[in-house]
């Protein structure tokens, strides 16, 4: 058996598991969500642990919600859900140490935010960079931080592309096809465009930010344009979606992962 198909295996096997692990709440529609297993916490401090980071931000531009979790705060949505799945599945399948119990949430102004390689943010069509986010998360990127941005479409792209403009305004967007390394990091993605967004109905695309505008240097920044990748992390092993569109989505948050870890 080779490496890839090794891979594919183990991830179908552990969302057998996880799926025997959650249960279904009694809500209907896309607010139905899982029960958890474990009892999420909230913030802990730096132990050398690889722990998920979502960004936080007070919303610029509409809001729906003032709760934290899905239908609320906008950079919360598929929370807590959508990074303890993914967690649990990134420490099965790397040699990370894994925080599997939840996940930190930090301001992007957060001096904390220079703990952790790699930050999420949700939803950024709702975000307007405030002067000390620009200044922290220009720093944190220059640095070395690689940021995902998932969870939006349409005319929340340019949104993003205004508001990272104020943060690397010498930066521009390059699209990101199948030769692109991030996807080659761990599984090998040879056609992201393949993974179609849970709703929306919309063409998924993937851009990236690069070092000096240069495919060839690192990597800094990646949205997953028209997608909702963490939705799939969400609802898996619910029977919401199929297996094998969860099993996708884990391979791209993986390869995000590994690749921000060593770049």
């Amino acid at each position: 058996m080779n490496g890839v198909l090794c891979r594919r295996v183990i991830v179908a096997g552990l969302l057998v598991c996880l799926g025997a692990s959650v249960s279904l709440a009694q809500r209907g529609g896309r607010n139905r969500r899982p029960q958890l297993d474990v009892a999420v916490e909230g913030n802990t401090p730096y132990d050398g642990r690889f722990v998920f980071v979502r960004l936080k931000y007070a919303t610029g531009f509409g809001r729906f919600g003032n709760w934290i979790g899905n239908g609320g705060l906008p950079w919360s949505h598929d929370y807590p859900e959508g990074e303890v799945h993914f967690s649990k599945i990134l420490e099965e399948l790397t040699m990370l140490h894994v925080r599997t119990n939840g996940s930190n949430i930090l301001g992007m102004d957060d001096p904390e935010l220079f703990n952790y390689p790699i930050a999420y943010m949700a939803e950024p069509g709702f975000w307007g960079v405030t002067e000390k986010e620009m200044i922290n998360l220009r720093s944190y990127l220059l640095k070395g931080g690689f940021l995902i941005f998932d969870d939006f479409r349409g005319g929340d792209w340019d949104n993003l592309q205004q508001q990272m403009r104020v943060v690397l305004p010498e930066a521009n967007w390059i699209e990101l096809d199948g030769n692109a390394k991030v996807f080659h990091s761990f599984f090998e993605i040879d056609h992201p465009e393949d993974l179609p967004a849970p709703y929306g109905g919309l063409e998924a695309t993937y851009w990236g930010l690069f070092e000096n505008n240069d495919p060839q240097k690192r990597l800094m920044a990646i949205a997953n344009v028209n997608n909702d990748i963490s939705e799939y992390w969400e609802v898996s092993g619910t029977g919401i979606t199929i297996v094998e569109l969860t099993n996708e989505s884990y391979k791209f948050g993986v390869n995000y992962v590994i690749y921000g870890m060593t770049h």
